[in-house]
């Protein structure tokens, strides 16, 4: 599959790679919801079903980290746009774009033979990933 360039969390370059999600017919049922990522929360990503469309942008508002899943959407002069529901922040779901001039980090969403994929620098599960007792870190299987 297809892979690109990413900056994580520290800076550095990481390998994004194009993850299976799951099923359209399944996560098409909800407008929302929360992909762990295996690097941790700071990484997880908000799927959105908007519109027919899928979305895909990190789940902690830029702002202040407030929940973007459990914020209102909504469409105005023609974009589809999130509202943290912390301090009201919008974004655009295409471009992670805000009117208080916060970016939000996005991801390229691709439907593929009736599976939906997001390409991400990690491992990403609507299930959170095991713990490791000892080290506190994500264990993927």
């Amino acid at each position: 599959m297809a892979s690109s360039i990413q900056e994580n969390e520290t800076g550095s370059a990481s390998t994004a790679s194009w993850r299976l999600i799951g099923a359209a017919s399944e996560l098409s049922k909800k407008q929302c919801r929360l992909m762990y990522s295996s690097l941790g929360g700071k990484s997880d990503v908000c799927l959105f079903h908007v519109k027919g469309e899928f979305f895909a942008m990190d789940a902690r508002c830029s702002h202040r980290g407030g929940p973007l899943c459990q914020g209102d959407i909504e469409e105005a002069n023609g974009v589809l746009q999130v509202f943290c529901p912390w301090h009201d922040y919008d974004f655009n779901l295409r471009t992670g774009s805000s009117g208080s001039g916060l970016k939000q980090p996005v991801y390229e969403v691709k439907l593929e033979n009736g599976s939906v994929f997001v390409k991400h620098a990690s491992l990403l599960s609507i299930e959170p990933f095991p713990v490791d007792k000892k080290s506190g870190a994500a264990v993927s299987t």
